[in-house]
């Protein structure tokens, strides 16, 4: 690093990207019936990542791979905690009450994504 440059907390974090992002944790809040809706809360994860809401889903698992999940976390672009709620309420999976969830504000500060654009085959990897 150089001698010049300020290494205070201060200094460090007013340089840091400070994005609001929005998790959404979840839960089982039901027995059966998530499967038979699991293509339309598919299909809506999608629309929101196509309009470039979505910056990340998936499910959690508490005991490794070979356990089921035992829940979902969905990260949201939302402008307020209101639209990240109505984001969220109107997953599918929450609308029938089959998922309860918690929404919690995420400040991202660090961290990196790797891009790899071949042109030779037009080929994208993420890392």
């Amino acid at each position: 690093m150089d001698k010049m440059t300020e290494t205070t907390p201060e200094s460090l974090y007013a340089s840091m990207l400070r994005q609001s992002l929005w998790v959404v944790t979840t839960r089982p809040a039901r027995g059966p019936g998530i499967q038979a809706v699991l293509p339309e809360h598919l299909a809506y994860q999608v629309a929101l990542e196509r309009a470039g809401t979505l910056f990340g889903a998936g499910p959690i698992f508490e005991d490794g791979d070979a356990a089921p999940p035992t829940g979902g976390m969905v990260i949201l672009r939302a402008g307020s905690e209101a639209e990240a709620r109505q984001i969220a309420e109107a997953d599918p999976f929450h609308a029938r009450g089959l998922r309860q969830f918690t929404l919690h504000r995420w400040l991202l500060n660090e961290g990196s994504m790797t891009l790899t654009l071949r042109y030779s085959d037009q080929s994208l990897v993420l890392g």
